[in-house]
């Protein structure tokens, strides 16, 4: 480029950098297309830039081309390329609802655009595409028009096969995919009727045809055992298969831990650190020892070394970065890393050299950590205890059980002191307490569903919980203090919209939140305890909870709003969270006197990371979600008929939720199975009122219901009220007109 245009570019050392030769930088390029506020086709901009040699303008071409699939510019049909903005355009991701309609979350933030259904028949949820604002709707949202699409989401497609008068389509899984895709004649391999497969899409829908595709895999028959997590893990994308490569990168350390791994650590071999787990777990990525310091104690959590074997742009590290978690389904678990680490290597297996990365608290009398330090140590796990063992020998004083580990029943008596100590803390700071239900699936011998059963939780759960909390706290604030670039477990409060509706809520109750507009977790802990002991705590307990906002990971450090705390991040499952590994990689970092502006990750880069591993995390929980809801229809599907008691734990403007008392099974009852009446629906008050009986159904309250419908493909279970309570007098006066058999249609939440 000119020399001008060298050395006005900002950015230019930078490409100096990271090109042999360097062209302008994306935000040079995107501050001169503003600056001529006319679109300009590739040779003029080449041109303007003073490129002149050939191989810059085919740096040029591919930099324009990226920068419009990432949706910064545009190209009009004569050529020219503009900033989106310029043209009232607005690039972002396609949110589909299985009604059809859809809205686009932008890329720079603001109020989504509505995305009508006749806009969507060209789109597939998870698309990114540029959007032309058309207007705005009798609602006030802004209504987009497609412009193009930057970038498809979905190439494969899990769904039930049909085929009629030879012509084959597949129904999609995926509810928000609610087109049909066609199979012609010579894709459908050996699919039969009514089964499961997984297709291709050849050809992506547009506004005047249907998605085709082609048989890529047949699943199986629709109501085959394991067919659901089958489905939910190809649904979701979920990686299953390991590349060759990372297969052959994590078979190439052995089976042992090579002795050159042991060199220059902390030999903790023989100090009784033990690791405390659920009975059905095979990954051990944390353990502890305590014992008692003056008024005070020394704790060590030590974390299974993950970093150590997954270095940086390896093919595991490729893999983990693209899994992002462990996934959890009923029967089994898709690891974040190969068996040969996750549950060999890199798992705390008891009597065995294991490399870790530890956490040394000094915690006093008042429970809070006054001391903290971070080294590489070299551990053997003395023993693996359940926490039903755990808890029998220190709440329930199983003399067998101590007797049996004589040597570390006075480790175990102080962590139990320790944690009681960590419990006035959390208490005293305002953490908040949720008392929720947790379930297990149980199978029978032809893995069918069996059972539902609640996880209990006991005291050995809770001090674990406690003692890594300690140790995420005691991370996070190590790498606050040196500036590193790390990604931080952010939790923020309720937005302005919900706290409104929450105080609303509360005032009918003759309850009040304290902190104004910015309420803390105490106000939030302190409400919690004032409904102890009313007939509606699980109510109140339960929109509270729903007020909150989701967790996520970010390099900004927001602090946890939950927990109550300034500094927090996830250091203790490194085995299974990939933020933990890369937090670990900064830890290591600054251990082995690095600084933070020579780590090799930016904070750019950790805000896509960031993005990244929290969109992770909420593809697994869905598609756990999906696979536990398909095996809760199967349960119901012999119980169509049956009455049960349930307690409602969801109002919408077209019916309420209704959970099964014993059997933790969720089904509708809608709306027009109520009563004869005219429904309102308040979100504020999570209620329906019949218009004309004045009959409630709220949230919390209980109700007895008759199953009448499951439907498996949709994964639904519909209730009608066994017996309805008996309607209050009508109130004099007519039906307003306001409102309808429905009530009030429902905002996007």
């Amino acid at each position: 480029m000119s020399g001008r245009r060298r050395n006005s570019d900002p950015f230019a050392e930078r490409e100096a950098r990271k090109y042999e030769h360097p062209i302008p930088s994306r935000e040079f390029i995107l501050a001169y297309l503003a600056e001529r506020a006319e679109p300009l086709r590739r040779d003029e901009i080449a041109e303007g830039l003073g490129l002149r040699e050939e191989d810059d303008r085919e740096a040029l071409r591919r930099r324009l081309g990226a920068m419009e699939r990432d949706g910064q510019l545009i190209r009009n049909r004569r050529g020219g390329y503009l900033l989106v903005n310029q043209a009232d355009l607005v690039s972002g991701r396609v949110i589909a609802h299985s009604d059809g309609y859809g809205f686009l979350v932008p890329d720079e933030g603001g109020d989504d655009l509505f995305i009508p259904a006749r806009e969507m028949a060209a789109l597939l949820h998870g698309d990114r595409a540029v959007m032309r604002v058309a207007g705005v709707d009798r609602r006030g949202r802004r209504i987009g028009a497609l412009t193009e699409v930057l970038e498809r989401n979905t190439h494969k497609v899990v769904g039930r096969f049909f085929r009629e008068s030879g012509i084959g389509f597949v129904a999609p899984d995926e509810k928000r995919i609610p087109q049909h895709v066609v199979v012609p004649p010579e894709h459908q391999g050996s699919a039969m009727h009514g089964q499961i497969v997984v297709v291709e899409l050849i050809e992506q829908p547009s506004r005047r045809t249907q998605a085709i595709g082609r048989v890529v895999e047949v699943l199986g028959d629709h109501m085959a055992p394991g067919m659901e997590v089958d489905m939910a893990i190809r649904s979701h994308d979920i990686p299953a298969e390991w590349p060759e490569q990372a297969s052959a990168e994590a078979g190439g350390f052995g089976e042992r831990v090579p002795e050159e791994a042991k060199e220059g650590r902390v030999d903790l071999r023989a100090l009784p650190l033990v690791t405390i787990d659920g009975a059905d777990a095979r990954d051990f990525d944390d353990a502890v020892y305590c014992e008692r310091r003056g008024r005070g104690w020394r704790l060590l959590v030590a974390i299974a070394d993950v970093s150590w074997y997954v270095r940086p742009d390896g093919a595991l590290d490729a893999e983990a970065r693209l899994r992002g978690t462990s996934v959890y389904f009923p029967d089994r678990v898709i690891p974040m890393l190969p068996e040969a680490l996750s549950n060999g290597l890199c798992s705390l297996n008891p009597e065995e050299d294991r490399l870790c990365m530890v956490a040394e608290l000094s915690i006093g009398a008042d429970g809070k950590v006054s001391r903290s330090r971070f080294f590489e140590g070299l551990m053997r796990s003395h023993a693996r205890f359940t926490y039903d063992a755990v808890a029998a020998m220190l709440v329930g004083g199983d003399a067998a059980l101590r007797r049996r580990h004589t040597a570390l029943v006075p480790h175990l008596e102080a962590l139990y002191e320790l944690y009681g100590a960590l419990r006035k803390a959390r208490a005293a700071r305002g953490a908040i307490d949720f008392d929720t239900t947790e379930t297990r699936i149980e199978y029978g011998p032809d893995r069918r569903i069996e059972r539902i059963v609640p996880l209990v939780r006991n005291d050995a759960h809770r001090l674990i919980e406690e003692c890594m909390i300690a140790a995420n706290v005691a991370a996070a604030r190590f790498l606050a203090r040196r500036r590193i670039a790390a990604l931080y477990r952010i939790h923020e409060g309720p937005n302005a919209d919900k706290l409104e509706d929450l105080r609303t809520f509360l005032s009918e109750l003759g309850l009040r939140l304290g902190g104004g507009d910015r309420p803390e977790a105490h106000h939030f802990a302190q409400l919690l305890d004032k409904a102890q002991g009313r007939a509606d705590a699980h109510l109140i307990q339960t929109v509270l909870l729903r007020s909150l906002s989701q967790a996520l990971y970010s390099p900004d450090n927001a602090g946890h709003f939950g927990l109550a705390l300034d500094a927090y991040t996830h250091f203790t499952s490194p085995i299974r969270r990939y933020p933990d590994l890369m937090v670990h990689r900064a830890i290591r970092h600054l251990l082995t006197g690095g600084e933070a502006q020579t780590f090799e990750y930016t904070h750019a880069g950790m805000v896509v990371l960031g993005a990244a591993c929290s969109a992770a995390e909420r593809r697994a929980d869905e598609a756990t979600r999906d696979a536990v809801a398909w095996l809760k229809c199967e349960y119901m599907m012999d119980k169509v008929g049956q009455s049960f008691e349930g307690t409602i734990t969801g109002v919408t403007g077209f019916g309420v939720f209704v959970e099964l008392d014993g059997i933790y099974v969720e089904g509708l009852v809608h709306i027009t199975a109520l009563g004869a009446d005219y429904f309102h629906f308040d979100p504020a008050h999570h209620r329906l009122t019949g218009e004309r009986t004045g009959r409630i159904y709220r949230l919390a309250d209980r109700v007895r219901v008759q199953v009448v419908r499951v439907d498996l493909d949709e994964r639904k279970i519909d209730f009608e009220l066994a017996d309805p309570p008996p309607a209050p007098p009508a109130a004099p006066g007519k039906r307003s007109r306001g409102g309808g058999r429905f009530g009030r249609k429902r905002r996007r939440g």
